[in-house]
Formats: C-alpha cells, sequence, structure tokens
C-alpha cells in the first residue's frame, strides 16, 4: 500500500487528530449552517414560524438517527477492514450501507405520511398558525430525506479512508447550496412567490441531493480504496455488522429526540417562547461545538484502524489529543456565550422577552456544554472499537435520561432557569460514568 493509504497507522497522533479533524469541523460548521441559517431567516418571518422550527428539530432529529446509525457503523467496519487490508470485506460493507441507506429513507417516508400533522396539532399547545408552519417544513423534509441519507454514506467513505480532507467538498456542496437558496425560497427573491417555511425546506432538501450527487461523484474520482455498488441483495454479515455498531448510536438518537420532545412540552408550560429558545439554543450549540465533534469523526476511523492493527498506545494518545484539542477549540465559542449572549440572541431577531429568557438560558447551557466534552470523546473512541453499547449507554444518560429526569424533579420549583441547569447536572454526572466505562471497555477489548 502506499504511504499515504498508512497515515493513520504511522503519523504522529497530535498531529494525525488535527489532520483527520480539521477538514470535518470546516465540513460540520458549514452543515451546522443548515439548520442555524434556517432558523435566523425564518425569524425574520415571525416569532410562531421560529417556534414551529423549533419544534421540528426533534423529529428531524429522528430523521437523521437512521442515517447516523448506518454512517456510525459503516465507518467503523471499513475502517477496519482498512487496517486488516481486506478490499473484500471493504466492498460488501459499501453495498450494504447503501442498501441501508434505501431502507431508511422508505422507513421515513411511512412516518412521515402517518405522524407529522398529529405531531404538530399535539406540540404546537393549539396554536394553529404555529402547526401549520411546522407541517409545511417537515413533510418536505422528510418526504425527500434520500438525498440526507445518501449523503451520510457518501461523506462517511470519504472519512473511513482516511480522506478527510474529501468530506469538505461532499458537505460545502449541500450547505452552499442550503444558503444561497434559503433566502431565495423564503422571501421570495427574482420574482419568486415568499414561501416561509416551505421555502427552508425546498432549500434543505436540494441542498442535501447536491451534497449526495457530490459525494458519488468525488467517490467515484477520488476515493477507489472503498469501491461501492448498488443491490437489492447485499451481504448479509456485512448488514448484520453494520447494525450491531450502527444501532445503538440510532437508539440513542432516538430517545434523545423523544426528551426533545418532552422537554418542548415542559417548556410550553412556561411559554411559546421559553420553546423558542430552547430551540435557538439547539442551533447554536451545533456551530459552537464543530470543534469537538469534527474531532470526533475524525477519531473513530483514527482508532477502528488501530484497533485492526492492534496499536494499543496509538489508541490512548488518540483519546488524550481528542479531549485536549476538544476543550481548546470550545474555549472561543464559550466566551462568546457567556460574556456576549445577548448579541449572539440578536441574530435571530429575538423580541426582548426572548432576550429576558434566553439570555441565562445560554450562559447555562454553555457551561453544560462545555462539561459534556469528555463524555463526547469517549463515545466516539467506544464507537471506534465497536464497542456500540458503551458509547450508547454514555450519551442515552448524558443526553436523554439524565437531562429529563433532572427537568421533570425541578419544574415543580416553577423557575425556568432551574430547567436549564438541568442539562449542567446531567453533563456533571455523565463524565465520570464516561471515564469508567471507557477504562472498563479499553482494557477489555485491548488487553
Amino acid at each position: 500500500m502506499r504511504q499515504e493509504e498508512n497515515i493513520m497507522g504511522t503519523q504522529k497522533m497530535s498531529r494525525l487528530i488535527l489532520f483527520t479533524g480539521i477538514p470535518l469541523m470546516l465540513s460540520l460548521f458549514i452543515n451546522s449552517l443548515y439548520n442555524f441559517v434556517d432558523s435566523m431567516f425564518i425569524s425574520r418571518v415571525s416569532e410562531d414560524a421560529l417556534t414551529a422550527l423549533s419544534l421540528a428539530a426533534p423529529v428531524q432529529m429522528l430523521v437523521s438517527a437512521l442515517g447516523l446509525g448506518n454512517a456510525v457503523g459503516l465507518n467503523a467496519v471499513i475502517s477496519r477492514a482498512l487496517g486488516k487490508r481486506k478490499p473484500d470485506e471493504v466492498r460488501r460493507a459499501a453495498d450494504a450501507a447503501i442498501f441501508i441507506a434505501l431502507c431508511s429513507w422508505v422507513i421515513i417516508m411511512v412516518l412521515c405520511l402517518f405522524l407529522v400533522r398529529p405531531y404538530f396539532e399535539w406540540q404546537s399547545g393549539g396554536n394553529k398558525v404555529i402547526a401549520d408552519h411546522g407541517v409545511r417544513y417537515l413533510t418536505v423534509c422528510m418526504l425527500f430525506s434520500f438525498g440526507q441519507m445518501g449523503q451520510w454514506v457518501f461523506d462517511r467513505f470519504v472519512i473511513a479512508s482516511g480522506r478527510s480532507g474529501l468530506f469538505l467538498f461532499t458537505l460545502s456542496a449541500a450547505s452552499v447550496t442550503n444558503l444561497i437558496l434559503d433566502p431565495i425560497f423564503i422571501f421570495g427573491w427574482f420574482g419568486l412567490p415568499a414561501m416561509g417555511t416551505l421555502g427552508a425546506a425546498m432549500a434543505t432538501v436540494i441542498g442535501q441531493i447536491v451534497g449526495m450527487i457530490a459525494g458519488i461523484f468525488i467517490n467515484r474520482r477520488w476515493n477507489r480504496e472503498i469501491p461501492f455498488g448498488f443491490t437489492f441483495h447485499p451481504d448479509k454479515e456485512s448488514v448484520k455488522t453494520i447494525l450491531k455498531v450502527g444501532i445503538p448510536s440510532t437508539v440513542v438518537q432516538v430517545l434523545t429526540s423523544f426528551v426533545g420532545i418532552l422537554m418542548n412540552s415542559i417548556l410550553l408550560a412556561f411559554s411559546t417562547t421559553a420553546v423558542a429558545v430552547y430551540g435557538v439554543c439547539t442551533r447554536i450549540y451545533s456551530v459552537s461545538t464543530v470543534g469537538v465533534h469534527g474531532i470526533n469523526n475524525g477519531l473513530i476511523p483514527v482508532i477502528a484502524y488501530n484497533y485492526g492493527a492492534g496499536s494499543r498506545k496509538r489508541i490512548s494518545d488518540a483519546v488524550k489529543w481528542a479531549m485536549i484539542y476538544g476543550a481548546l477549540l470550545y474555549l472561543l465559542f464559550f466566551a462568546a456565550l457567556v460574556f456576549f449572549p445577548a448579541a449572539v440572541l440578536q441574530i435571530f431577531d429575538a423580541s426582548q422577552y426572548m432576550l429576558e429568557i434566553g439570555i441565562p438560558a445560554l450562559r447555562i447551557l454553555a457551561f453544560a456544554w462545555f462539561v459534556g466534552i469528555p463524555g463526547l470523546v469517549i463515545a466516539a473512541a467506544l464507537q471506534g472499537l465497536s464497542m456500540g453499547f458503551g458509547s450508547m449507554v454514555i450519551t442515552m444518560t448524558r443526553q436523554a435520561v439524565l437531562p429529563l429526569v433532572f427537568a421533570v424533579l425541578l419544574l415543580a420549583s416553577g423557575n425556568l432557569n432551574l430547567i436549564w441547569g438541568a442539562f449542567v447536572l446531567a453533563e456533571a454526572v455523565g463524565a465520570p460514568l464516561a471515564l469508567w466505562l471507557w477504562r472498563r471497555g479499553f482494557s477489555k477489548v485491548l488487553a
């Protein structure tokens, strides 16, 4: 094999983590602008429209859960096969991943047809305007989600082979398309009718389809180490292996989605503006944590490759440097959120009432996100070791179970700021649990 194909097993780890992570950070930053920019533009339509997008966010997370599980599974499986130098196993896994993506899209369409309208009638608190905005937006996003499912797969092909730089181009193609089309469709530029939330949805799905097409082209042209095709009869063992690794991530994402739905219900007891603030904070989280998430996405194939090669020390070093870089990359965002929260919220055309709720919320949640960095890194590291269950336990505990439990317990206080504090408590409990699971898992698989 050529030297560049062995980079995950040879390059100094402090450099390798940055080498694989930085392109992913840039890509994730651009990708995070999907929902961030949607919300920014939609806030200029009305606060009801912004609230509708906030209510749609947990369902969008549910949709992406199917793509995420497939991506996590194929990432670990293909990287490990590359580390073992088994090209036939790589091809079978790639074909299986494409088949799983198609099945995921079919499931999403069925869920859309039966659940979208009842969901918004329940979550909108009887506000028909909010419900109508949400139904229009989410229906388009779900029915045309084949672009998103395909993009998950082809993006992870280049990540699994260590060519993270190519990921920048596939994801950029999708996000730039969305950024260009968003104001045109939402506000009706160039003679088009103003479509509001429907326009935001159309821009999103068109961007995802462009990203998928770009991913196919780039993999065919520059990532021939991972050959792929389409078949209705994928290798059963490859499908099973991908699902075994990826399903825990899907389960966690699904549970986190339901937590988001229940959290919105809790916040509705205070006001619809509180729901809008929660949605805005979710968008801000996706942008402010691109550093640690980019590092983590690059970490998974690095650990999987070295796991296949049997290099215990390189795996340990990878986790150490991922935590260091993840914390450092978040500090700038942390400072902005703590010291200038009003300026950040004004990006979303915040009203005075929204500022009163949002400023303390943003400061509290910024601290929670910092405390959560060790848990994020360790969950990714366990995925690289094909220990999906341990990763699921960490993520489910800190992102799903504990936030909801603490929020319910604190609801009786009638203090909204204590509800935001539930996320800090969840991360504080989740961090030591993550460290214990990592030590236990690391010793078990690399004894």
